[in-house]
Order: C-alpha cells, then sequence, then structure tokens
C-alpha cells in the first residue's frame, strides 16, 4: 500500500476492462493495386460501405467503487485489526467494483504478460539450467550471480515499458519480489525447484494484484495510520490476505498442469489470476460474515 504506483485511481465512468488491454487487430498487406489482398479494386459505382466502427465499451456505474473503498478505509483506520472491513473491501473490489473474477483478472493486462515471462523463465531455468536460460537474452555472464542482480538485468525483458499505469503496477510488482527475495531463502541461487519457481510467481502475482486494487480504491483515498507500527500491519495484513488466495489458486492450477510446457505458460498465468480473484471475494465474504 505504502509503496503503490501514484495515481489517483479510476474515475467512476471508466469501463470495467479499458479497451487499451486488447490487441488492435492487424491490417491487411495491400497488393499492387492498393487495394488489400484477396479484394477486388473498388467499384466506383458501387462503392464500398464504410467498416463498422468497434463497439464503444459500456460505461459502468460512477458509483462501483465507493463501497470497496470506504470499507478499505474503515480497515486503515483500524491500524489492521478491522477483519470485517478488510473482507468487505476485498469482495466488493471484485464483486462489484471489478465486475467479478473474469473481470479483475482481465484489468492485469501487463502483469500478467510480465508474470508470464518471469514464470516462463524460471521454468526454462529450472530445466536447462541458469546459464542456459540466461543466453536467451544475452545474459550469460549472469550465471553465478546473486539471483537479485539476474533479476534486476531481466527487467527490461520481463517488464518492457512503464508508460502507462497498467505497465507500472507490472514494473513495480517485480522490483518489490525482488527485494522479497532474501526473505525467502532466494537470494543466492545457481537453479531454481519447481517449489522455489513457484515461490517467486506467487511473490509477484501477490505484488501485482496488491498494487492494482491500491491504485483503482487506495490512493488518495485511504488514510493510513501515523503509527509507523499500524502503518505497517496495515500493509502486511492486506498483503498476507491477498497472498493467501494466489497461494491456494497456484497450488490448484498446479494441481492440474504439473508439468508446465512453454506453449501453455500464458493461459497457466491466466486463470491463476482469475482463480485468485474469485478465491478473494469468497475469502473477503467469509471475512465479512464474522
Amino acid at each position: 500500500m505504502g509503496t503503490s504506483t501514484a495515481y489517483g485511481g479510476p474515475g467512476g465512468d471508466t469501463p470495467l476492462v479499458p479497451s487499451w488491454l486488447g490487441d488492435p487487430p492487424a491490417s491487411p498487406p495491400a497488393n499492387p493495386d492498393g487495394a488489400p489482398d484477396g479484394t477486388p479494386p473498388p467499384d466506383a459505382a458501387n462503392p464500398p460501405s464504410p467498416p463498422e466502427k468497434p463497439p464503444i465499451p459500456k460505461v459502468a456505474d460512477p458509483q462501483r467503487f465507493s463501497g470497496a473503498r470506504n470499507n478499505l478505509t474503515r480497515f486503515a483506520g483500524s491500524g489492521g485489526s478491522d477483519r470485517t472491513n478488510l473482507g468487505r473491501a476485498i469482495s466488493r473490489y471484485v464483486s462489484t467494483s471489478s465486475g467479478g473474477a473474469r473481470q479483475a483478472a482481465q484489468r492485469m493486462g501487463a502483469s500478467r504478460s510480465a508474470g508470464a515471462r518471469l514464470l516462463g523463465f524460471l521454468t526454462d531455468a529450472n530445466a536447462r539450467g541458469m546459464r542456459e536460460a540466461l543466453r536467451e537474452f544475452n545474459l550469460d555472464s549472469m550465471a553465478g550471480r546473486p539471483v537479485s542482480e539476474v533479476f534486476i538485468a531481466l527487467a527490461d525483458h520481463i517488464c518492457p515499458g512503464a508508460g502507462t499505469v497498467d505497465e507500472g503496477i507490472a514494473r513495480e510488482a517485480y522490483i518489490e519480489t525482488i527485494i522479497d527475495l532474501a526473505n525467502e531463502g532466494l537470494a543466492n541461487l545457481t537453479a531454481f525447484t519447481p517449489e522455489q519457481m513457484d515461490t517467486v510467481f506467487e511473490l509477484y502475482a501477490t505484488h501485482a494484484i496488491e498494487a492494482r486494487i491500491c491504485n483503482d480504491i487506495g490512493t488518495k483515498v485511504v488514510t493510513m495510520p501515523s503509527d509507523a507500527q499500524a502503518a505497517h500491519r496495515v500493509e502486511k495484513q492486506l498483503r498476507d490476505f491477498i497472498r493467501g488466495g494466489v497461494s491456494d489458486a497456484l497450488a490448484r492450477a498446479r494441481e492440474n498442469s504439473p508439468n508446465l510446457s512453454h506453449d501453455r505458460i500464458q493461459s497457466f498465468v491466466d486463470s491463476v489470476y482469475e482463480s485468485a480473484f474469485a478465491i478473494l471475494q469468497s475469502l473477503g465474504e467469509v471475512e465479512a460474515d464474522q
């Protein structure tokens, strides 16, 4: 929360899934006559109909963030003791602010892509060794260096660009993950076990979801306690809550895909994010009812 990207949060009329998260269709190549391949030259007497404009995303409920924001503010004001409002904030963020787990996962566009690149590298390092995995990025000279240094060298490959809020969230989550490596006992590895791979990805997805939530309903709205220990407690409670959901989602996904091939990594990551949001909504509802 204290390290989330500086951003005033989306307006209430922002579409649930921003249009810029989709990839624009590629234009077909032109033939020598200037018309797209396979298309006859235009008939002057019967000009072609203008192309249909893409549908404008529906304007979402302008108040959809208010419930989650109010609950998160109460949780922060309690210094981390009000678990009921923490649960309400998270469950309402997923169900109402985002429009459900699938929509919430779709809002993590850059973080899902970066997560897939990170998991792809970890999978390669586990299968072929760190040096060979780094050779793909012309970084084989980094083999044998502390993992934190290796990950810093990989930053532009894992999280290219930071021009949008979405890209900034992805890069911030990656940096936070690097900081956490020492605390997880992963600072000086020459290879990754499957369990260690999952720990790194779990850390990344946790930080990405936390940053997304804080940017949407926390920044410039939630007032953190002035007491440093209380503020730390609020951050830790929120992060631990999110990590619990991510951990459960990752464990379920691994049960279905214990051996992950490179062509399935993106769909695996997408499923983890969607499952994590669904679990967080359920966990939040349980907390809210206590």
